[in-house]
């Protein structure tokens, strides 16, 4: 069964941009350095042939990957999302209860997360948690250090 993954346009655009780079770059790349290796002479003993041969077979690994992403990849439309409860997309402003810190987050596809932007992903323990709650829940989360209680100051897109 394929995994359907939800993207921002900006986001889809990088993964076909990695996509191409790989494919268009990379792949020709890593051809020339068989070849090159190729033309050194004895293959049973040719280190640096084997060593080529095994990048390209994780680069088609990581081509094959991207490709199934993109064909099972789906833009969501922000337009049609409800602000009352959190969601893919949503901007959430939390209120840490142990420590009193308000922390802002965006929740995004896995491939999007980046924590030093404020993005996190949904599939990650504070992304499950906050899934699904409103303005003033309290969402307790499980983290290896112990539970985390954070109340929902406000949602917005």
């Amino acid at each position: 069964m394929k995994k359907v993954s939800y993207y921002t346009a900006e986001g889809l655009k990088k993964l076909r941009d990695e996509l191409n780079q790989l494919k268009d770059v990379e792949r020709p790349r890593a051809s020339q350095a068989i070849a090159e290796a190729r033309d050194k002479g004895d293959l049973s003993e040719n280190a640096e042939y084997d060593a080529a041969k095994e990048a390209q077979g994780l680069l088609e690994m990581k081509i094959a990957k991207l490709e199934e992403l993109v064909a099972n990849a789906r833009i969501i439309d922000e337009s049609q999302l409800d602000v009352s409860k959190v969601l893919v997309l949503s901007t959430v402003k939390l209120k840490n209860l142990a420590n009193k810190m308000e922390i802002t987050y965006t929740l995004v596809a896995e491939s999007e997360a980046d924590l030093k932007a404020g993005k996190i992903s949904v599939s990650s323990p504070i992304g499950k948690g906050l899934l699904g709650k409103s303005v003033g829940e309290i969402a307790e989360i499980k983290v290896p250090n112990g539970t985390l209680k954070l109340e929902i100051l406000e949602i917005s897109r």
